[in-house]
């Protein structure tokens, strides 16, 4: 028998539950109906491309923070405390800088130096970096080798420590990554819900796209396009609340005396890689993991990027590799089998 106290009790509740659910239905509709706002430019010596679902346009906002990365860890840019480290002035890494130099240094450990910043001298000589190299000599190599190696260089009292004043740091193969990251969470911060990050192909997602659909991202064939004119698809993975990113040997090459170069280092014998990877494609929670880990893939090729996979189960991975018919095949994490979509 329900008594006057109760009765009164659940009368004083129907109107609050009929109130939050009319705001949850309208919060809902004022969602749906945001429109998805298309950003797009360039930093970091790429281009970006943007989307959330916002009514308010925060392109200011973005490019701010993209600016603060691009100070700290751009080697494209002369001012940036990078190029400064560079030039062995005296200057103080902000957490942007110590953060991602921690991390790379995590991966470099991982790895067995597959991944490593202190790469630049060598990727220079062999003409990918920032100047057209001409094919280097074993001579020039082993001398370049003299001060490449990510144990000679320390944070140490707040300041990068190098063991050889040549040394020469770079973030390409990380700070892309980063800067997805970044503006990832400042839309997070935001409340935005649903958007897509991406900064030279490393991408970060959230919710879902202006399709009302999971987001969806192609991964490219592996063919001889230094132009990047064929866009033909392997594959399309769902990367819903996930970051990804890819490394191949198929965008950035050159010929020399008939014989291919890959973009990719490896920074233990000073030669571009020549193992079996040509498209190393990586799924983490966060993209600066992604986009360090699918260059060491690149560098440690298929057998011994799935030892480090096997330690590392948050992380997914994609690879494209030649079999020993020299025709294209396919391996994929387990885990990563219900992301596939073709």
């Amino acid at each position: 028998m329900t008594t006057p106290n109760r009765k009164r009790r659940l009368l004083w509740q129907i109107p609050f539950l009929l109130f939050l659910i009319v705001g949850t239905i309208y919060i809902i509709k004022q969602q749906q109906d945001a429109p998805y706002q298309h950003d797009k430019g360039a930093i970091f010596g790429t281009t970006y491309s943007i989307i959330y679902q916002s009514n308010e346009n925060l392109n200011k906002e973005i490019m701010a923070a993209l600016n603060e990365v691009d100070q700290s860890m751009s080697t494209f840019n002369k001012g940036s405390i990078i190029s400064k480290i560079n030039r062995n002035e005296q200057v103080q890494p902000d957490k942007m800088f110590v953060d991602v130099f921690q991390l790379a240094n995590k991966i470099s450990i991982e790895t067995n130096g597959a991944f490593d910043v202190t790469v630049a001298p060598l990727v220079n000589a062999w003409g990918f970096g920032f100047k057209n190299g001409v094919h280097p000599t074993p001579q020039t190599i082993d001398s370049l080798k003299q001060f490449i190696g990510y144990q000679k260089v320390a944070y140490v009292n707040e300041r990068i420590k190098k063991q050889d004043p040549r040394l020469m740091l770079d973030f390409s193969a990380i700070a892309k990554g980063y800067g997805s990251d970044v503006v990832a969470n400042l839309l997070k911060r935001k409340g935005i819900e649903n958007f897509m990050v991406e900064i030279g192909g490393e991408i970060v997602t959230r919710g879902i796209s202006e399709k009302r659909l999971p987001w969806k991202v192609g991964v490219t064939k592996p063919t001889d396009d230094s132009l990047n004119v064929n866009q033909e698809l392997q594959t399309i993975l769902n990367v819903t609340d996930k970051s990804m990113a890819t490394s191949g040997n198929y965008r950035k090459f050159y010929y020399k005396n008939g014989k291919k170069y890959a973009h990719t280092i490896d920074p233990n014998t000073g030669y571009p890689v020549q193992h079996n990877i040509l498209s190393s494609t990586v799924l983490a929670n966060n993209c600066a993991e992604a986009d360090a880990y699918a260059t060491a893939f690149m560098v440690l090729g298929l057998d011994k990027a799935k030892k480090v996979l096997e330690q590392h189960p948050e992380l997914m991975a994609y690879f494209i590799y030649s079999d020993k018919n020299g025709k294209n095949a396919v391996w994929f994490s387990p885990s990563l089998k219900d992301k596939i979509q073709k």
